[in-house]
């Protein structure tokens, strides 16, 4: 004879969160694996699609966290210079380029999590080639967005050459090379 176990919504829903807390350790030690499809559609509508695979090895502490805001908010190449120091903590390949990534940290957000990935060094400079294109110095650092559910998919968006500044509540603003914003869909965590 089988015995079933009615169990409340209390001790459900601890439970629920402590599979998902074990998963992201899991995750965390073990490294993840996102893919996702790069869109950028210019002034004059023309679009242009590229692969996106990123593989995060390791992921920061509150510490790093914290020095990477401080190196910010001290301005200059601070941040850039911190960053090119570390050990890398994955990469980001956007089609067949390959750029170390030297910050990531994933924080819950809703019913899932937000990952912030910096590189110390830009991915790509966007519009670098035509006509009047704006200088690129300053644009030290790449940056990648990305927005998941509680299943893993999500979308986000890629400045791969951008300045970073902090707001008032040390959440990161950028200033990204590029005039159109470089969107990620079809985000999925393997």
């Amino acid at each position: 004879m089988r015995r079933v176990r009615i169990v409340n919504r209390c001790a459900m829903g601890a439970l629920v969160a402590a599979m998902q807390i074990a998963a992201a350790a899991t995750a965390q030690a073990n490294g993840e694996v996102f893919t996702a499809r790069a869109s950028l559609i210019s002034a004059d509508g023309a679009t242009a699609y590229a692969a996106v695979k990123i593989v995060v090895s390791r992921w920061a502490t509150d510490r790093e966290r914290e020095d990477l805001i401080a190196a910010v908010r001290a301005g200059g190449t601070a941040a850039r210079d911190l960053l090119a120091a570390r050990a890398d903590a994955g990469t980001i390949q956007l089609g067949s380029r390959r750029t170390a990534i030297k910050y990531a940290y994933a924080r819950p957000a809703d019913a899932g999590r937000l990952v912030t990935l910096v590189t110390s060094e830009p991915i790509l400079f966007v519009g670098a080639g035509f006509t009047n294109a704006k200088p690129n110095a300053g644009y030290d650092l790449g940056l990648v967005l990305i927005d998941l559910d509680a299943a893993g998919f999500g979308h986000g968006e890629l400045a791969p050459a951008a300045k970073v500044n902090l707001d008032e509540n040390d959440a990161i603003v950028t200033e990204e090379y590029g005039a159109e914003v470089v969107r990620l869909g079809r985000v999925v965590r393997k």
